[in-house]
């Protein structure tokens, strides 16, 4: 059940200890610590940034992975876990390996673009996943693959006149131009030629002349298409190539993200949001972490003047908070910031929530806006043990503590209560952290919090 608790508060230490060090007065990458994740691919929709992911299986020495998950953040410090609307089991056809895909939203619905092994093949193809709404859940739309050639990591766009294009590859880099169902096509799929000038040229190349490797992040953005990818092998780093239309030529630009951490690959994903401008990648920056068993991170950049993109380096602050957190609506408790100890699961009341909770495990969000203050705060809980506490502290698990929350035993993990209490001295705009406290073993499951003005 318990998966990786321990160990990422072990992180936490680790972390704090390094801030004491550093000067870091807070660590946002991962932005993802409960679980690992992989394969980022970014998507604004209705002012929120929905983050689809590949996920890592604990203890990996491949690239075992059997479903995808899905995210979300207002404000880009704190991302709400949405859980796994799609697996390997959505596909009936389908037999391993659930690896990088990329979501896009087209009249209403949202289509996701996943490669998977053919069950009856052997080799990889494409299917997609469909639903209508951006957190799923996902059904097949097609009951069999949209293409099949062998390779992988599809990225999807669609250009300003309504053509969408898919493309992907490894080795090869290939497209198709979509329909406006999104899940046929026109004509067959194209290949698009690898030359040095359009991808730039791989030392020792061999049967690889240029640096293309995989993870083609295709998008246009003032009238030029780019094409930002994964390049040389292994270890991969982040390159990308521009043109004047959406099929090439292509024209090779140079490095975006050096080769660095901790994972011998690196997958891109770009977008702006609220003014500003996004590139989303992976490392193993976790503990634990490395090849098989990446975690997402993102940093927040600006292009240059000419439209070109400045090198990025790995953080592990992150970006800046783009928006304030409201307290005063409902908040999931699993929109989380950082974390020790915590797990998620589906909620019986719809959702997800956070549980394995032991004492001393704490869930952080950051960039809170009390205002003028609040007076309590209300958490919906479920404990079939019994119970424990919430703390409520200002800035970090040893900061200020301005309520605390009895939670009493209710008879099961999912038998939901809420319960409140008075808060004092919580003003302005403040980090939270959720420290629990108890007994041992595990204490009680947290569906959501609220505070009142």
């Amino acid at each position: 059940m318990r998966r990786r608790g321990r160990l990422l508060a072990l992180m936490t230490g680790v972390l704090c200890a390094l801030g004491a060090v550093a000067g870091i007065a807070h660590a946002d990458n991962p932005i993802v610590q409960h679980v690992y994740t992989a394969d980022p691919a970014p998507l604004v929709h209705n002012g929120r940034v929905y983050l689809y992911t590949g996920h890592d299986e604990d203890g990996s020495t491949y690239f075992t992975m059997k479903d995808w998950r899905v995210w979300s953040s207002a404000d880009m410090v704190n991302w709400t876990d949405h859980g796994s609307p799609m697996s390997l089991s959505t596909f009936s056809w389908a037999k391993q390996d659930a690896w990088a895909g990329q979501a896009i939203e087209r009249n209403g619905k949202f289509y996701w673009y996943v490669p998977m092994v053919n069950r009856s093949t052997g080799r990889m193809a494409i299917g997609v996943g469909v639903a209508d709404s951006p957190t799923g859940p996902f059904r097949d739309a097609l009951g069999h693959p949209l293409v099949e050639n062998g390779e992988f990591d599809p990225t999807v766009f669609i250009d300003d006149n309504g053509q969408a294009y898919l493309y992907w590859g490894n080795p090869n880099l290939w497209y198709v131009r979509l329909n406006a169902d999104m899940i046929s096509y026109s004509g067959g799929p194209t290949q698009i030629p690898l030359t040095t000038a359009g991808f730039g040229t791989r030392p020792n190349g061999g049967n690889r002349p240029t640096l293309f490797e995989e993870g083609p992040w295709v998008y246009k953005r003032n009238g030029l298409y780019y094409n930002v990818f994964a390049a040389k092998c292994c270890s991969e780093f982040i390159a990308y190539s521009t043109s004047t239309g959406p099929t090439g030529p292509w024209t090779y630009r140079g490095t975006v993200m050096p080769t660095q951490g901790s994972s011998f690959t690196n997958h891109p994903g770009i977008v702006d949001y609220k003014g500003s401008s996004y590139f989303f990648y992976h490392n193993g920056a976790l503990p634990g972490g490395g090849g098989y068993t990446r975690s997402v991170a993102v940093e927040k950049f600006a292009y240059n003047a000419d439209g070109s993109i400045p090198t990025i380096t790995m953080t592990t602050a992150g970006p800046p908070p783009a928006d304030t957190l409201d307290p005063f609506v409902r908040q999931e408790a699993e929109t989380i910031n950082g974390e020790s100890g915590i797990e998620t699961e589906p909620a019986s009341e719809g959702g997800m929530n956070i549980g394995w909770i032991e004492n001393g495990d704490s869930v952080k969000v950051r960039n809170v806006a009390f205002g003028a203050g609040a007076k309590s705060f209300t958490a919906r809980v479920a404990s079939a043990s019994s119970g424990g506490t919430i703390e409520v502290r200002l800035g970090s698990a040893t900061g200020t503590v301005v309520g605390r929350c009895t939670v009493p035993g209710t008879g099961g993990w999912q038998t939901w209560t809420s319960v409140s209490c008075p808060v004092s001295g919580a003003t302005g705009t403040q980090d939270v952290v959720l420290r629990f406290t108890g007994g041992s073993g595990y204490l009680f499951n947290v569906n959501w919090w609220q505070f009142s003005a």
